[in-house]
Formats: structure tokens, C-alpha cells, sequence
């Protein structure tokens, strides 16, 4: 065999061998590919790692007196790798274990989980959920306790996840303003607002995918812990919200309203004590939107108070100089102005018209002496802080909507429509700023709803009191408004609400609702202003859309609202109250009225008051006998099953009571108990009703 025969053989040979490789790794490629690649995608996607984020838990919300708002309460899922656990280990705790898991989750038998758990460890499987409902931090910590479980994250496998969920104590009380945030960051409210400082800093964590979605913590050395959100204080007051909210959808539901919103203001310091937004959806009302904050309204009537402290200011009328508001009607420009009073008034000074709420007087004024000057008028609204947002603390503020002479809708009936609250839109905080700025003595203060951020104990921010306007009118127009305000509840639209305990100033507002350019025969009802007067010390609005049935007024629909909001706070608040005169000429009682409650409140009242008071029994509820100078408490006999005697005692007292021994409690008036329908002694039915007569 010559050389090159030789050559040619061995190139041949290698060429074969080369070709027989690349099959086989193209067959064994097509084999892992075709054959063996469903196994590993599934082994790669068990073994892929990757760090993720965790959350920190979010900050609390309290209100003034630290009551709890809202805060993150720790849930977990458990979850266990039962590949971890030690063969002995697993064989001795398992029926234990299984039979714990049944009873406290119910939804399985005792065999079926016991099952589950064999099968998961049989096939190497890592990550078993246990049950997809969340546990809360008791029942981990018991779930600790249980066999296997008590090995521990290593030995038992056992893995509890934490999701931190929000929770809100005092349930929906002012849910719109304390707000939310969402899995997207996005939401309302304090919760939203402050989203930044509550939030905290998330940590970061080493996972593991398992088969399918799921994925598992595994804990590392490089894991970056998350940092807890801070906490903020806020102004509102829960028993104040309580009452507002209360008072609001008692109101609502009465008149059948679509929507609705109570803000109470604290004079000085601009704070908001509570604040209630109710919209109606089906058979009930929900909070679902800040219209106190992010609505826009004509303020009908309420604006009414602009009109006569720019002319006040600007002009030489007097409050008691007349003016003619016909019969009724008056005609601007083929456009009639109406007053509600049918006939009309007639002539009558300035001051009686405010009270009456003339619309012909105020429109009539305000076209005499700034007809040819409209932009000036206007420059009192800015000044006043209508035009623009307010700046709050709280997002989702609206932009007032105000028309000008430059543009396109402006025409001759814009400003005499104006004087009385139409053809423009501002918010209700907006006229509440207003008010309060009249009841402290000129300075308009910005309302807040937050006042510090902590961090435990420790104060990290604090955000005082803005002022917004000094002064925004001179001390002679300021004493007028205060004049025109009080003479509308002593003499005017708003005199249902007038009262001989204190003094109360503030303005009606009815406002027809425009809709698709046209003004329906339905209205936005309001009532804004303050008390006491002598001293304002509170200040609120009230507005109520669209209520139904005979009553379409301020006065008769958002006016009750305010005056038992007022009615409550007064109540409540000694610091209100005039000293009580003592009285003792001619047989008069010389002591306050005292009739039956709690011993230990009953004695602390007396104590407080100065009331001479000695206990005739140790029981917890009392009545109270009396003479001219001195109260004896005396055992009130509360025996089960039987109907309690609660005539003389505060609602609060009585219907504790009642509801404790199982009555359902309706009733009637206001204050203490004066009737009851069902005698005390007689003997309770599961279910039976009582009714309450309160005066």
C-alpha cells in the first residue's frame, strides 16, 4: 500500500468519525430537547433564584388622643418544605400534626392532610402551602407549639410568610380621609397623602422558585431588612367623628339624599376635628369620595357673606339703610332673580335682607356698586383665598372654577348671579376657611389634619397652624359680619336652630344643581358657621345633596346636623359653659339635676360640680334622691332577664343597659330618659323592643 492510499484512507476514517460525533450530539440534542424537556425546564425553573422586595410595615394613624386610626397588623401563610424534616421526626409527629391542622382549619380531614404531607415529602417537594387563609400572630404562635412545627424553620421545615395588612379600628369612621394605599402605590387620603413617611424603606430578600408561580424565602447573608414606616398624629377627634358621621347619615337617610359632607373646624388653630363624606349607593351610604376636599359646588347662599364684605368695605351702605326687593322677582337682562319667599319682601333694610337671604337685595347691591367694576369684586374673592386651591395637607384637592370679565361666558347676569352663590364653584372647605376666618376675629388659617410625625414616642416633625390672611376685612366690617351672621339664627332663615343655652352665627344655602347646562329642580342644602358666638371656638359646615320630600332648605336639612353636632360638643365641653348660678330664694333647687347612672360617674360629677353627695350603697348602677343642698345615691336594681329602670338616666347609660339584657332599643327626642315603654320588672323575650321617649 503506496503512501498515499494510505493518507487517504485515515482522512476518510477521521471524516466518519467527525460525522458519527455530530449525530450523536444532534440526536442527543434533539433528545433533551424532544424527550427529556418538559424534566429540564422543570428542574431549571426549581433551581432559578432571585432577590425580591419586601415590605416594610407601614406607620400608624392616630387621631388627637392617640386612639388608633389606622395600623398594619401582622398575617401569615404557612407554608412547610417537608424534604427538611428528619425521617423519626416526621413518623412520630405526624397524626399530631395533621389533626391540629384539621381542627383549626376545618376544611379538611385529619387523614386527607396527613395525606397531603406524605405525598409532598414522597416527591421531594420543597414548598407545600399548607392552606391559602392568612393567620394571625396568635395562631402562629400556637401553630409554634404543634408537633414538627416546634423544630423550627431547619429542622420542621415550617415556614411562616408575612403580609401585613391594614387595618382600621373604628371601622369606617372618616375611611375616606384617613385613607387607603393600594398594590400599585396608588390611593386617598392621610394613608396615600403621607404615603412617603408612613411607608417606610422596603427591604430587599433572597427567593427560590419552586414548581409553578410559587416561590420561596430562603434566607441569606445578604438579605437588606426593611425599615418600618413612620407614624403621623392627626387632628380628628373620634368622638366628634363619631357624633358628625352619625348625625350626617341619620339626616341623609331622613331626607333620602345622594350625597353628603360634615367638616368641624376648631377656630384658632385651624383643625379639623372631624370630617364625614357619604355618598349613597343602593340602600346605603358609604364613604367613597372626599367631596369636602376634592368636590366643587356653588355655594348658593353661603357666598352671600363675600357679597356684603365687599361692599362693606367698599362702599358707604349701612346695614340699616332699606333697599326694595319687590314682590319676588326682579329682571336682570330677561333673566329673573327669585327670592323663596312668595310675594317677596318688599322693603327692607340691608341687614334684614342678609337675614331673610334675599337673592333681588343682593343682587340688586352688589350690580349697583360693582356692575362697572366686576375685576374688583373679584380681587376680594382672590384675596380671600376662593380662586385657588388651598394647599392642604391632603391630596385630591379641586381647583375652584371661577368665571372672569375676559372670559367667553361672562356676561351682564355673571356678577348679579354671583352675589348670590351661582355661576362658579369652590369647595366646602373652602367656605368653611371662610367663616372661621370671621369667627377669629379676621385671621383666616389654613385647615390641617395632621399636626406631627413620630417615631414612637419622639417627635421627628410638627406642622403648626398657617396663617393664610391676617386680616381679611377691617374690625367695623368684621363686627357687622358677625352681626348679620347672628341675626340669621336669632331672626332669619336659620332661627330653628336658635337655642337658650348658647349662641350659634352662621348663614343658610340653597342652591339649585346644574346639570348638562340646565338647572334642575333639585338642590345642594347647606349650613355653615360657628359657636358659641359670644367666643367662637368651633366652626363647621354641613352640606346635603338632593334631598327628597317637603324639606329642600338649608335650615330644615343640613341646619338640624349642625345644631346636634354643636349640641353634642357643647355638652361635652365644660369649658363652654357659663358658671351655674346658684339658686336658693324661694324654694328653687340649689343643686343640678342629677337622676341616675354609673355610682362611680354619678360621684365624680357630683364631686366636679361641687355637689355635696354621700353613697347609700356600693352597687354599680345608682339613683339619686335629693333635697336643697345635698344628692344620696341609692341602689337601682339591675336583676337579669329582667327590664332594667332606666327613666333619668343619660341615653348612653340606658341603652347599655337595655342592649346588654337583649332588648332592641328604638327612640324619640333628645337627652335623658323621661319614658319607657316596657314597665322595669317585667320579664324579657329574646328579641323584645323598647322605646325610649328622650327630653
Amino acid at each position: 500500500m503506496n503512501i498515499k492510499k494510505s493518507i487517504l484512507i485515515r482522512v476518510r476514517i477521521a471524516f466518519l468519525g467527525v460525522l458519527i460525533f455530530a449525530v450523536c450530539v444532534a440526536a442527543k440534542v434533539g433528545h433533551i430537547q424532544m424527550i427529556e424537556g418538559e424534566k429540564w425546564a422543570k428542574m431549571a425553573e426549581e433551581t432559578m433564584f432571585d432577590y425580591k422586595k419586601i415590605k416594610a410595615t407601614r406607620g400608624n394613624i392616630y387621631s388627637d388622643n392617640e386612639s388608633l386610626l389606622a395600623t398594619s397588623l401582622p398575617f401569615y401563610k404557612v407554608a412547610i418544605d417537608p424534604t427538611l424534616v428528619k425521617e423519626d421526626v416526621f413518623k412520630k409527629g405526624i397524626d399530631s400534626l395533621s389533626q391540629n391542622l384539621a381542627h383549626f382549619y376545618k376544611d379538611r380531614s385529619a387523614k386527607e392532610y396527613k395525606e397531603i404531607l406524605k405525598d409532598a415529602r414522597a416527591s421531594g417537594k420543597q414548598y407545600l402551602t399548607i392552606n391559602r387563609k392568612q393567620i394571625n400572630y396568635q395562631a402562629k404562635k400556637e401553630m409554634t407549639s404543634w408537633p414538627i412545627f416546634r423544630e423550627g424553620r431547619y429542622k420542621g421545615g415550617v415556614i411562616f410568610e408575612k403580609m401585613d395588612v391594614r387595618y382600621h379600628p373604628f371601622a369606617n369612621l372618616s375611611r375616606r380621609t384617613i385613607g387607603f394605599v393600594n398594590e400599585d402605590n396608588k390611593g386617598a387620603g392621610l394613608d396615600y397623602s403621607f404615603n412617603q413617611v408612613l411607608g417606610g424603606q422596603d427591604g430587599e430578600a433572597l427567593f427560590q422558585k419552586i414548581a409553578g408561580a410559587t416561590w420561596k424565602p430562603v434566607f441569606d447573608g445578604n438579605n437588606i431588612k426593611a425599615v418600618d414606616g413612620l407614624d403621623i398624629r392627626t387632628t380628628i377627634d373620634i368622638n366628634l367623628q363619631d357624633v358628625a358621621e352619625t348625625s350626617l347619615h341619620h339626616a341623609m337617610e331622613s331626607h333620602d339624599a345622594d350625597e353628603g359632607t360634615v367638616v368641624v373646624m376648631e377656630v384658632k388653630t385651624g383643625h379639623i376635628k372631624a370630617i364625614s363624606n357619604l355618598t349613597k349607593e343602593g340602600d346605603s351610604y358609604i364613604e367613597k369620595f372626599n367631596h369636602a376636599v376634592g368636590g366643587s359646588f356653588e355655594p348658593g347662599s353661603t357666598f352671600k357673606l363675600v357679597t356684603m364684605m365687599a361692599l362693606l368695605e367698599d362702599t358707604n351702605i349701612e346695614l340699616k339703610d332699606s333697599i326694595n326687593t319687590g314682590k319676588g322677582e326682579y329682571t336682570f337682562y330677561n333673566k329673573k332673580v327669585k327670592d323663596h319667599e312668595e310675594g317677596g319682601y318688599g322693603r327692607v333694610s340691608i341687614q334684614k335682607a342678609f337675614e331673610v337671604s334675599s337673592n333681588i337685595a343682593m343682587a340688586k347691591l352688589l350690580d349697583k356698586y360693582f356692575g362697572t367694576k366686576p375685576e374688583k369684586f373679584l380681587n376680594y374673592v382672590d384675596e380671600l383665598k376662593l380662586s385657588k386651591p388651598l394647599g392642604l395637607q391632603i391630596t385630591g384637592e379641586s381647583y375652584p372654577k371661577i368665571t372672569r370679565p375676559k372670559d367667553k361666558n361672562w356676561s351682564g347676569i355673571t356678577l348679579p348671579w354671583m352675589a348670590y352663590g351661582y355661576g362658579f364653584e369652590i369647595s366646602p372647605l373652602h367656605t368653611l376657611a371662610l367663616y372661621n376666618a370671621v369667627a377669629n376675629e379676621g385671621k383666616m388659617v389654613k385647615p390641617i389634619f395632621v399636626t406631627a410625625v413620630t417615631q414612637g414616642d419622639k417627635v421627628l416633625q410638627e406642622f403648626e397652624t398657617e396663617t393664610m390672611v391676617s386680616k381679611i376685612c377691617s374690625n367695623k366690617t368684621l363686627a357687622q359680619l358677625k352681626l348679620l351672621l347672628e341675626g340669621v339664627v336669632e331672626q332669619g332663615t336659620a332661627k330653628n336652630l336658635k337655642n337658650t343655652y348658647y349662641r350659634i352665627a352662621g348663614k343658610t344655602g340653597t342652591a339649585q344643581i346644574l346639570k348638562d347646562g340646565h338647572y334642575e329642580k333639585k338642590y345642594i342644602t347647606s349650613f355653615v358657621g360657628y359657636f358659641p358666638a359670644h367666643a367662637p371656638k368651633y366652626s363647621a359646615i354641613v352640606l346635603i345633596k338632593n334631598p327628597k320630600g317637603i324639606y329642600q332648605y338649608g335650615n330644615s336639612v343640613a341646619g338640624p346636623v349642625f345644631k346636634d353636632i354643636a349640641d353634642n360638643i357643647y355638652a361635652r365641653d365644660l369649658n363652654l359653659h357659663s358658671p351655674m348660678e346658684q339658686k336658693i330664694a324661694k324654694g328653687e333647687e340649689s343643686v343640678p339635676v342629677i337622676r341616675a347612672g354609673k355610682h362611680e360617674e354619678v360621684a365624680m360629677l357630683c364631686n366636679e360640680l361641687g355637689v355635696s353627695n354621700h353613697s347609700a350603697t356600693e352597687e354599680e348602677w345608682v339613683r339619686a334622691s335629693k333635697d336643697a343642698t345635698a344628692v344620696t345615691l341609692k341602689k337601682n336594681s339591675i336583676i337579669k332577664d329582667l327590664v332594667p329602670n332606666v327613666t333619668g338616666m343619660t341615653f348612653r347609660d340606658a341603652i347599655y343597659l337595655l342592649e346588654k339584657s337583649g332588648l332592641r332599643v328604638y327612640y324619640g327626642g333628645k337627652g335623658r330618659v323621661a319614658e319607657q315603654s316596657l314597665a322595669p320588672g317585667t320579664r324579657i323575650t329574646k328579641g323584645n323592643k323598647i322605646y325610649l321617649k328622650l327630653s
